[in-house]
């Protein structure tokens, strides 16, 4: 029986037909399966980002939190009269609220930066488009496709890395705060943060630096230049290449013509070569001063991030004054340092050298050095505190003090002066005896009193300037006696604000103590203008009344002269910073003519005021010795003691008995130093030789 074959044996084409089918039906599950899962992805993916950017937009901080947030904190110095002397850190000036913006600053960065501002949701698709095709082309993220709202998010929140990872962080952030606020607001932080170059943060910040005026008086191609910054701000900021600013804002101005900000004429006509740069203002001299002030922030504000205002009690035109006094008069290969000082102590002008760029080493606060005769100041106010007066006759002869024989440095003797002669013409030996006489500890108490910070030896030949000082704390000496006796302490800021102007310090005035009796100072005074008069110091003279004293050290490595006139107090040290000698430098030369230099400047203004120089003895001085060892003599002064601190003898006379007298710590009450004894007058006012003393068996 034969077989039936028909199914096996079908034509080709129902076979192909047949078979072709099956695989359109695959193909069509497949592609659907993949539609599917996309758009199961594509909804996951959104639902992702919508939590995501939700998420994110209620962690972000609120829009006054932004606004206060910086990378660093900005500290901008300002003199007495307001005027800026230098901004450190990152300047974000003042805060332009959207409405006070200029109109052409906002069209100028729009233009340049996100043309499409207005109408995308943070993340601008057609410029994110571009970004990846560039990315895929060069290997590379660009800028290009970041908005202004990215952008932001940039500055506040991420760093400038372009990896993949921080561009997705940067477009969820983005989305959030288009979320949480307004284009406008978005625009007002993005205008008063962004970086503009020159350390200039925000439009404020960019016009005051680079134009001289504030964020809300900016014009168009001012506006041109700013918002060209943006792009590369440490190439096309007008420190450091104004002709590269300048051709950048020529594009911008480009750019708001063609997306119509203003018109193609407007754009013509705008002359950016014209714009006139502010000057910057040189910080040479001044930082010697924000050196040493800035540091005293830590203890009058504590921690704190904010911008601040430090307003500060420099004089720019006295501070110019030092700086040329300084830089005219100093001997070559020699440094030189001033400080000035107000009646209260406030810091007028400091100079700690030559120049700052090539030595930023503060020779005002920070070296020591030996002030040579300018140490006399404490040697005769302890003599004037023991019984001395200016009248008082002492013997210019030869001595010696175990050992030690100091020469004066003419090498002669006068005999038989007063001790006015004797310290206007700086003899040394009258110092080394009334040195001996009232007691070395008692030189050194003066000077501790009046605060010298430095430790003080008792040698003998501390009399004659051996210990190392201060040039600041030689002129607050100075200063006491200018403020008869008073107190002084050098301070050189006022008050710290906040950049919108919120107090956070304020110094407060109080009522000096008395460091010395009136008479005392009114004493030295009289010695301090005799020298400037008639003595040493006669290169000092500024045609009204002025006292100082001179100070030179041994093969002149060292020459000072501090003094005051007219409630203004000023300490001058010259000499080489490896202690070599320097030909020629004497106190009385350079530094007396720099502190004349430099006065004529700082008290042209102030009235001219005579010093009060009748000395007044007290009644107790005027007992005799028995009665005043029965009396004691009145503590009516206060004096620093050992660790600088300020101690008042009375409290110390009515401290309780369970307690040693002195301060908290138990230290010796203070008193006044006992007057000289009768051989030493004696021997003094010439009615007795010192060979003539009665020597121990």
């Amino acid at each position: 029986m034969a077989r039936n074959d028909s199914r096996r044996s079908a034509p080709p084409a129902q076979r192909r037909g047949r078979d072709e089918a099956p695989r359109s039906s695959a193909l069509g599950r497949l592609i659907r399966r993949l539609f599917v899962w996309g758009v199961s992805l594509a909804v996951v993916g959104l639902l992702t980002l919508t939590v995501a950017v939700g998420l994110t937009a209620q962690s972000l901080p609120d829009f006054d939190q932004i606004k206060a947030t910086q990378t660093e904190q900005m500290i901008v110095v300002r003199a007495r009269d307001g005027t800026q002397l230098v901004s450190l850190g990152p300047s974000y000036g003042k805060w332009v609220p959207s409405d006070q913006i200029p109109q052409v600053m906002k069209d100028a960065m729009l233009a340049t930066e996100d043309r499409r501002y207005y109408t995308h949701l943070g993340i601008d698709p057609i410029g994110l488009a571009r970004s990846i095709w560039v990315r895929v082309e060069e290997g590379k993220w660009k800028q290009g496709g970041s908005t202004i709202t990215q952008q932001l998010a940039r500055t506040v929140f991420l760093n400038n890395s372009r990896t993949f990872g921080r561009k997705i962080r940067e477009a969820v952030l983005a989305l959030a705060l288009e979320w949480n606020f307004s284009k406008d607001e978005i625009l007002e932080l993005y205008l008063n943060k962004v970086y503009f170059g020159g350390g200039a943060y925000g439009i404020d910040s960019a016009s005051r630096k680079f134009f001289g005026h504030p964020g809300t008086e900016i014009t168009l191609p001012e506006a041109a230049i700013i918002a060209g910054l943006v792009k590369a701000p440490s190439h096309y900021a007008p420190t450091a290449d104004a002709e590269a600013a300048v051709g950048r804002g020529t594009v911008v101005l480009g750019l708001m013509a063609e997306t119509g900000k203003i018109s193609q004429s407007e754009a013509a006509s705008t002359d950016l070569t014209k714009i006139k740069f502010a000057q910057e203002s040189g910080q040479n001299s001044v930082r010697y001063f924000t050196d040493w002030a800035l540091p005293q922030l830590d203890l009058l504000l504590g921690e704190t991030d904010q911008p601040i205002e430090v307003w500060t009690t420099l004089d720019v035109k006295l501070q110019n004054a030092a700086t040329e006094a300084i830089q005219s008069n100093v001997p070559k290969g020699a440094q030189g340092a001033l400080v000035s000082i107000d009646r209260d102590g406030g810091v007028l002008a400091l100079v700690g050298g030559t120049d700052y760029v090539t030595s930023n080493y503060n020779r005002a606060v920070n070296a020591v050095r030996q002030p040579g005769s300018a140490w006399k100041l404490f040697v005769y106010l302890a003599a004037l505190e023991a019984g001395y007066t200016p009248n008082a006759e002492v013997i210019d002869e030869p001595v010696t003090i175990d050992g030690w024989s100091p020469r004066n440095s003419t090498g002669d003797y006068a005999g038989k002066i007063d001790v006015r002669t004797a310290f206007a013409y700086s003899k040394n030996t009258v110092a080394a005896q009334l040195g001996q006489e009232v007691g070395f500890s008692a030189v050194a108490g003066m000077a501790k009193r009046l605060g010298i910070s430095t430790p003080i030896s008792t040698v003998p030949s501390m009399v004659l300037g051996s210990n190392e000082v201060r040039l600041i704390d030689m002129t607050r000496a100075f200063g006491v006696i200018s403020a008869k006796g008073a107190a002084v302490e050098p301070y050189g800021i006022v008050k710290v604000t906040t950049t919108d102007g919120k107090v956070l310090y304020e110094r407060n005035q109080q009522s000096p103590a008395a460091l010395v009796p009136a008479y005392v100072a009114s004493g030295i005074t009289d010695m301090l203008q005799t020298a400037v008069s008639i003595g040493t110091g006669r290169a000092a003279q500024i045609g009204r009344p002025v006292a100082g004293k001179t100070g030179t050290t041994n093969a002149n490595k060292d020459g000072w002269f501090l003094g005051f006139s007219s409630g203004v107090t000023t300490g001058v040290w010259m000499g080489r910073d490896d202690d070599r000698p320097v030909p020629g430098l004497q106190g009385g030369t350079a530094p007396a003519r720099a502190f004349a230099s430099y006065m004529k400047t700082a008290v042209a203004g102030r009235p001219v005021e005579k010093f009060e120089t009748d000395a007044t003895l007290p009644a107790w001085q005027l007992e005799s010795d028995d009665e005043l060892l029965m009396s004691g003599a009145p503590a009516d002064y206060y004096f620093y003691d050992e660790q600088g601190d300020l101690v008042d003898p009375v409290e110390q006379q009515d401290a309780p008995a369970d307690r040693p007298a002195g301060d908290s710590r138990g230290q010796a009450p203070a008193r006044v130093p006992p007057a000289a004894n009768e051989d030493f007058l004696n021997e003094a006012t010439g009615r007795v030789r010192p060979t003539e003393r009665a020597r121990p068996n």
